[in-house]
């Protein structure tokens, strides 16, 4: 389905009234439904736009980068095409990711792969297509270099290291911690000086990869590890008295604001923090690659769902509803580091308004702890009321927990014209039973 062109976002728009335009003209055609559609998640593909937009303007058009997407933010193919559509590579850590970027149609070459597991299928494969691969340890080393042996490959070819340099708030979140399972540790003895030599005897080592983390890590911080890896380059080049590393590879990771509709931090002031601490990447000496995943998408999406029932235990009121564990999962397990708004909204689709009380939010999965929400300040929820749970646009919906054998919501894009219409593009279908046996049948 071809959109018409969407509008120049408005950055002065009320995202609580587009929102609520959606839900309500998502409830006209039944893309919510009491009975067929009890959950659905919806992407802001103006949205989409004017984030990738932000993130090219934030570098220096003098640069050489390219901006590829985290596939494992938001891995549906329609909506990877959208993004290559809008001049973004793509970067996958897994089998799955990698055929989702080629079924959307990237160019190998504008394809990063990153894992800590890469099997050597897979590596024969990216070499084989000329995919960029960062190797994150020295087993991995040793098993590219026994497959160039047997031929030589278009891929541009990197080493993560782990610059070490400390977590932020959320430790899973956190990939450059001393004990981190990524890349090559650069402090731990010897590594250094070994990776200097494995540059030196592999004149198609070039490029260096580095990733601090991702929600929970401050700028500083992050800025602060890219430099580590830029100064290592910079040692490389200088040992080997030849620009052997000609690319940086900077990872992705900008932290999301979950507290309300304002994006912060921006790409802007990633950039600016990256001057501070390493200004050599804006000199014009290295090409650069990003990986930004959540950044790109959080804010541009919401998930929306059905109350079924609502009751009252112990005194406390709580509402079931239909999105749980299976599109939130990380919010379900991690209460303290992934708190998400929620919002309520008549069955039309139209914000609830009125005192608020406070209400747990409850999923379908049979397990006590399914709350994506607990004592939060609401509207009073009513059978057949709907939920929004905002700033789901990456992972969430598209990352399916099969928990009870839920099926996997539907997944809509829209787009607003200049005169206030929705248009809706299918991005997944809602899962039925009968797929779900599929696998077992």
């Amino acid at each position: 389905m071809t959109l018409p062109q969407p509008a120049d976002p408005d950055p002065d728009a009320d995202p609580a009234a587009r929102r609520d335009l959606v839900l309500r003209e998502a409830v006209r055609r039944r893309l919510l439904d009491p009975e067929d559609a009890l959950l659905a998640a919806f992407v802001d593909l103006d949205g989409v736009a004017a984030s990738v937009a932000g993130l090219r303007a934030a570098f220096p058009a003098s640069l050489d980068v390219l901006h590829t997407f985290a596939a494992k933010a938001n891995c549906l193919v329609p909506l990877l095409a959208r993004l290559r559509e809008l001049g973004m590579g793509c970067e996958v850590a897994s089998p799955g990711e990698f055929a989702q970027a080629l079924a959307a149609g990237f160019e190998p070459s504008r394809i990063v792969l990153d894992s800590p597991a890469k099997t050597r299928r897979e590596l024969v494969r990216a070499l084989e297509l000329g995919v960029a691969v960062n190797i994150d340890n020295w087993q991995e080393l040793a098993r590219v270099d026994e497959l160039l042996r047997a031929g030589a490959s278009a891929s541009r070819i990197g080493v993560r290291v782990n610059p070490q340099v400390g977590g932020g708030s959320i430790g899973a979140m956190s990939t450059a911690t001393a004990t981190s399972k990524f890349g090559i540790a650069l402090a731990d003895e010897g590594n250094a000086e070994r990776l200097v030599e494995a540059f030196r005897e592999r004149p198609w080592l070039t490029w260096i990869h580095v990733h601090v983390g991702s929600q929970g890590c401050p700028l500083d911080l992050m800025a602060a590890g890219v430099a580590q890896a830029v100064a290592f380059a910079e040692r490389v080049n200088g040992e080997l008295g030849r620009r052997q590393v000609v690319g940086i590879d900077l990872g992705g990771g900008l932290p999301v604001n979950f507290a309300d509709d304002t994006t912060a931090p921006t790409f802007a002031g990633y950039v600016e923090r990256l001057r501070a601490h390493a200004p050599e990447l804006f000199g014009g000496g290295y090409r650069l690659a990003t990986e930004f995943g959540r950044s790109l998408l959080a804010k541009n999406g919401f998930t929306a769902a059905y109350v079924e029932y609502t009751k009252t235990s112990g005194g406390r009121r709580i509402a079931v509803t239909h999105a749980g564990a299976q599109v939130a999962t990380r919010t379900v397990f991690m209460p303290d580091a992934w708190p998400l708004r929620i919002t309520a909204h008549h069955p039309s689709g139209a914000a609830k308004g009125g005192a608020v009380v406070p209400q747990d939010v409850a999923g379908p999965c049979c397990f006590a702890g399914d709350l994506v929400a607990t004592g939060r300040p609401l509207p009073l929820l009513e059978p057949g009321d709907l939920v929004a749970l905002l700033d789901t646009g990456a992972y969430y919906a598209t990352t399916h927990f099969q928990y009870n054998s839920l099926p996997e919501p539907a997944v809509h894009g829209f787009a607003v014209d200049a005169a206030g219409a929705v248009h809706f593009e299918p991005l997944r279908r809602a899962q039925d039973v009968e797929e779900l046996l599929r696998p077992v049948g």
